[in-house]
């Protein structure tokens, strides 16, 4: 009896470090649209903060950095997560932001915002040993085909007749700057990739997933049956770029991972949604990755489980796993937090 309460504090032990050193091999990122710094909700940035107290991902890519009245949101937030004694890592930018809770020991501008056609920007930092180079990534909002197809000009968001091909979908798509800066993207992560890092990019696309809109779905959620082969996330996985999201729950009719409108109770739906007439959900928001030793293992939609249909608040009843809100939403988007495991 005796050696067994001996040995139960040690095994005990054991158990704790394999843990941990299960935990040191993985890692998180946090893709979050903010929604103009969550100033367009009462206490929207105070709610940015407090999450990612709780959550404490390892990489944050933002949308919708704005640096209103000569102020550097990255810097705010710096500051603000130090108050409440956690230590992160950034850098300036603006339309998208980042932060690293491992120091970052480069930055780069890859593709620079110009009046409002979206940006890229990167990272690269060690974790555990394992160099990782991380982009963030708000892309064109222009020329949003995806509401086309659902009778809403992609500029304008003034109705129009819906579009009966692929191809007229297309020409709309392609005349936005999304498919430049992926193309600059791919171009500057294929160096890193060949300098030895894994490579991570977060981001609010502002388009689908060719994966998303698929013959199984063409007659749901107003795709008024179209297939189409989304311009971005095509050349992604042509690139060899895994969709994090996909990778762990392939079947979009079982998880379709709506991202966005996103229900916000403090919010009137109509300030929630440019197509009030349609079904505009859709997955718009994403992570993925390329990297020899790297593998996505976890992934849930953060934010709340409601959604908005043709100007009206629903609640999803899919199979989709949600990280419900721990008080204040601060955005109009649901964002998406990954684990990363390091083989």
């Amino acid at each position: 009896m005796r050696l067994k309460r001996l040995l139960l504090p040690a095994i005990l032990l054991l158990v704790s470090v394999f843990v941990k050193a299960q935990k040191s091999n993985e890692f998180t990122v946090l893709q979050w649209n903010v929604w103009q710094e969550g100033t367009m909700v009462p206490g929207g940035y105070d709610a940015i903060v407090n999450e990612i107290v709780r959550l404490q991902p390892d990489f944050v890519t933002f949308s919708e950095v704005r640096n209103y009245h000569n102020t550097r949101f990255n810097e705010r937030i710096v500051a603000s997560l130090k108050e409440k004694g956690l230590d992160y890592y950034s850098f300036y930018t603006y339309d998208t932001g980042l932060l690293s809770k491992h120091p970052i020991t480069d930055s780069l501008t890859v593709f620079p915002e110009n009046g409002d056609h979206g940006s890229i920007y990167r990272l690269t930092s060690s974790v555990n040993g394992h160099k990782v180079a991380v982009y963030t990534s708000h892309l064109d909002y222009l020329d949003c085909a995806y509401y086309n197809v659902r009778g809403y000009d992609g500029s304008s968001w003034k109705e129009i007749p819906i579009p009966t091909t692929v191809e007229e979908v297309l020409k709309v798509n392609v005349a936005s700057q999304r498919d430049d800066a992926i193309k600059m993207f791919v171009a500057q992560a294929q160096k890193d990739i060949a300098n030895g890092y894994s490579v991570i990019i977060g981001g609010d696309f502002n388009e689908p997933s060719h994966l998303d809109w698929i013959e199984a779905n063409k007659n749901l959620y107003d795709h008024n049956g179209l297939v189409i082969p989304w311009t971005v996330t095509t050349l992604l996985e042509q690139n060899g770029f895994v969709d994090t999201y996909r990778h762990i729950y392939p079947n979009p009719l079982t998880h379709p991972g709506f991202t966005y409108p996103a229900d916000n109770p403090l919010k009137e739906p109509g300030k929630l949604t440019w197509a009030p007439k349609a079904d505009e959900r859709d997955r718009i928001d994403f992570i993925f990755y390329k990297g020899k030793n790297l593998e996505a293992k976890k992934a849930i939609v953060f934010g709340p489980k409601g959604s908005i249909v043709r100007n009206k608040r629903v609640q999803e009843t899919s199979k989709d796993n949600f990280l419900l809100p721990l008080d204040v939403w601060p955005t109009d988007h649901k964002g998406l937090l990954v684990t990363f495991k390091i083989k």
